[in-house]
């Protein structure tokens, strides 16, 4: 898989840095490559050297955010493949993502923060691959093969239960700790009993981690190739 810019480049990482303040701070519409420069302490032609346009420089910070939000997924699993179950896949998920904004306004399709960016296939493309729901949707049928979910319920059923479940809990506005053991709770009380063997269960870990790395090369590929992405 390709290196990322900034990894051997520290004008990249300064790039970078400056445009996700520059974001939060003042939305799209208020991003310019000049600010940018500015911002990083370099000139706007050595902008230009990694991105060919704003558009392309705020899409990078989106997909690396998509990434940054798997690789945490990714990790954590592989440390603990007890959290592979729904009840604490789920609550992890969404405590995850709300510690990346940039996933998090796409979710809520905010063009305040995105400008344009909502309305990008590209930026459509991570979200059906990498958001969270797209996730959990992945996972859906690997709990069913591992005893950690029912299966007595149509899958696409269980999906749509499933993500009309995370969407609510995601607008939650009680302490967050109550929060993730009510939605640990609902999610067992959706999904049922989860009855899998330890073998199972790390099974299903093996497999999500390896359904969430093939995930996560889309959005590097996006990276790599932002005028070739869908």
């Amino acid at each position: 898989m390709p290196d990322l810019p900034e990894h051997s480049s520290p004008k990249a990482a300064r790039i970078l840095a400056a445009a996700g303040e520059l974001l939060l701070s003042r939305g799209s519409k208020g991003v310019t490559i000049a600010a940018v420069a500015a911002r990083a302490h370099i000139g706007k032609g050595t902008v230009y050297l990694y991105w060919k346009s704003k558009e392309d420089l705020l899409l990078g910070l989106l997909c690396r955010d998509f990434l940054a939000l798997a690789d945490d997924i990714i990790t954590a699993v592989t440390a603990d493949t007890d959290l592979a179950r729904p009840s604490r896949l789920c609550p992890d998920m969404l405590r995850a993502s709300a510690a990346h904004p940039f996933v998090t306004a796409l979710q809520r399709n905010d063009d305040e923060l995105l400008g344009v960016l909502t309305d990008d296939p590209r930026a459509a493309t991570l979200l059906e691959n990498l958001g969270p729901n797209a996730v959990m949707h992945s996972v859906l049928p690997i709990w069913r093969r591992n005893g950690l979910a029912r299966t007595d319920w149509p899958p696409a059923d269980q999906a749509l239960a499933l993500q009309a479940l995370i969407n609510g809990f995601r607008t939650a506005t009680a302490d967050p700790p109550v929060v993730e053991r009510v939605f640990a709770a609902a999610v067992t009380a959706l999904l049922g009993p989860e009855d899998a063997t330890s073998d199972q269960v790390r099974a299903a870990a093996a497999e999500g981690i390896r359904t969430l790395t093939d995930a996560r090369a889309i959005a590097q590929d996006i990276i790599d190739r932002p005028s070739l992405a869908p």
